[in-house]
């Protein structure tokens, strides 16, 4: 039988890093996001890992929550594996399932702001040699 194999950060399974502190946290984490964290969470991130964090108690009750954010600058943490947070990407929210390989990224990685760009066919004037088109 293949079990599943828990997702791993740096060495450390999943379930123990839900368990570590910020301070222990951090040092895993690659130096600009450690320098972020260090420097601590400015209050409307703060705000947003409370509703986060009251998102995880109702999603134990069975219910799927859906945060929306415009802080699309905050850290991925290890306690916001498999929450779904819907991102501002200057237009409109883009919903992100948090997985475990996005800790240590940000928010705004995950919800770009530019749209695909498909460009339609010319029209006549469009260049000099659009201007002759054929009658038949």
């Amino acid at each position: 039988m293949s079990q599943k194999a828990e997702p791993m950060y740096r060495g450390i399974p999943l379930s123990e890093l839900v368990k570590l502190n910020m301070d222990s946290l951090i040092e895993l984490l690659p130096s600009r996001r450690r320098r972020t964290l260090k420097r601590g969470l400015p209050p409307r991130q703060k705000k947003l890992l409370m509703k986060l964090r009251a998102a995880r108690k109702s999603q134990r009750k069975g219910k799927e929550v859906v945060v929306r954010t415009h802080c699309r600058d905050m850290v991925v943490l290890p306690e916001m594996v498999d929450l779904t947070i819907a991102v501002h990407n200057g237009n409109d929210f883009k919903r992100v399932k948090i997985l475990p390989q996005m800790i240590g990224h940000v928010l705004g990685e995950f919800s770009s702001p530019m749209k695909r760009v498909s460009h339609g066919n010319p029209g006549i004037g469009a260049t000099k040699s659009s201007a002759y088109v054929p009658l038949k």
